[in-house]
């Protein structure tokens, strides 16, 4: 992916205040500042980005290679055997940081670590670098465009099986190797195939149930491109005849969808979408049956801001990604999902998924 890695650490850097350092490790932070990704480890490996000067890599040895593709130069690496802590206290007593902002999910030994050198404060790192990735830029949204055009075509394929006494970790399976076998980069997250009952429940991922003619199945998944996530769910039936309702709770979560696409535009309150989506399905008579939000950023991270939840209040801007997903979930009988990502954008918004809504 063609990114300004360096433009956007300066970008960092302009809004920490003079006395705070931020202190990143192998995570969606660390790759939006560096273009590195890694999964985090027991080894000391860390990120310092100073309100002035240029920010400092420590890391293991073995790393020397892959960290001279990033954008950062200044790199500091310790050998096993040598105790990393001492090369932390060199960096901590150069750069003299009143407040450290640590990654928000480092783990508590390397933050004991921090604390062990320094007497400096100590804050999170999404107090500057959440509003930075709120927006994303062109690149960002280019991989997210083709990660959920990717998933569109496999999402199409998938209509075509007959996977009537399929269970439902065979049909997952069989959905994450269409994905790899386009291109993408494994599965953006655990893929959800819930069929009957097993839909009722938003997050069931999968099981041992086999498909029965008239299923309602809710299928829920996406690959990566680029290290950006797709995420699209639909709510289909392979064969056989649905059963008594369905058809009605999928038109409403279906129109419910669209009339939250429809009031996405640059300065409307995120709660605006939230409550577009839930008018519609409570006036049908299923808004005990709606339990989550409508809807959650995807960049980096498949969840993260903005939330399209009641209650938040923070103004939609272009360049905002997130997900459109009411749901209506019946115990014991049915669910029903769909799911498209969008990009906010001046007019109002663009759909990043256009594979068919309907269950059949």
């Amino acid at each position: 992916m063609d990114a300004d890695y360096e433009g956007r650490t300066r970008a960092c850097q302009q809004a920490l205040s003079p006395e705070e350092c931020l202190v990143l490790f192998p995570g969606p932070n660390l790759q939006y500042l560096t273009g590195f990704r890694d999964e985090p480890m027991e080894r000391h490996f860390l990120l310092f980005v100073p309100r002035e000067g240029e920010p400092v890599f420590l890391a293991p040895t073995m790393y020397d290679d892959q960290l001279a593709d990033t954008w950062v130069s200044d790199t500091r690496l310790w050998d096993d055997g040598e105790d990393p802590r001492e090369y932390i206290e060199e960096i901590l007593s150069h750069l003299d940081p009143e407040c450290l902002l640590v990654d928000d999910r480092l783990w508590a030994r390397f933050t004991q670590d921090l604390q062990a050198v320094t007497d400096a404060e100590f804050g999170l790192a999404s107090e500057v670098l959440a509003d930075l990735r709120l927006k994303k830029d062109e690149a960002e949204i280019d991989a997210i465009r083709r990660a959920s055009a990717l998933t569109d075509r496999v999402s199409e394929e998938i209509r075509t099986l007959d996977a009537i006494g399929m269970t439902e970790r065979d049909l997952a399976r069989e959905i994450e190797s269409q994905l790899a076998d386009a291109g993408g980069e494994g599965p953006s997250f655990e893929t959800i195939v819930a069929a009957g009952p097993n839909g009722a429940r938003p997050h069931h991922r999968h099981g041992d149930r086999e498909i029965e003619a008239g299923d309602p199945v809710v299928l829920d998944f996406g690959t990566r491109l680029d290290g950006y996530p797709s995420d699209q769910t639909r709510t289909v039936v392979f064969g056989g005849d649905p059963p008594t309702g369905f058809e009605a709770v999928h038109d409403v979560v279906r129109e419910a969808q669209g009339a939250a696409v429809e009031a996405i535009a640059p300065g409307v309150p995120a709660e605006a979408v939230d409550r577009a989506a839930r008018e519609v399905i409570e006036d049908a008579g299923y808004g005990e049956q709606f339990t989550h939000r409508t809807g959650h950023g995807v960049g980096i991270e498949v969840h993260e801001p903005p939330y399209i939840v009641d209650g938040n209040s923070r103004a939609l801007e272009a360049g905002m990604v997130f997900s459109v997903e009411p749901g209506v979930y019946l115990d014991g009988e049915f669910g029903v999902r769909i799911e498209d990502l969008v990009v906010v954008t001046a007019e109002g918004c663009e759909r990043l998924n256009d594979s068919p809504r309907d269950w059949r």
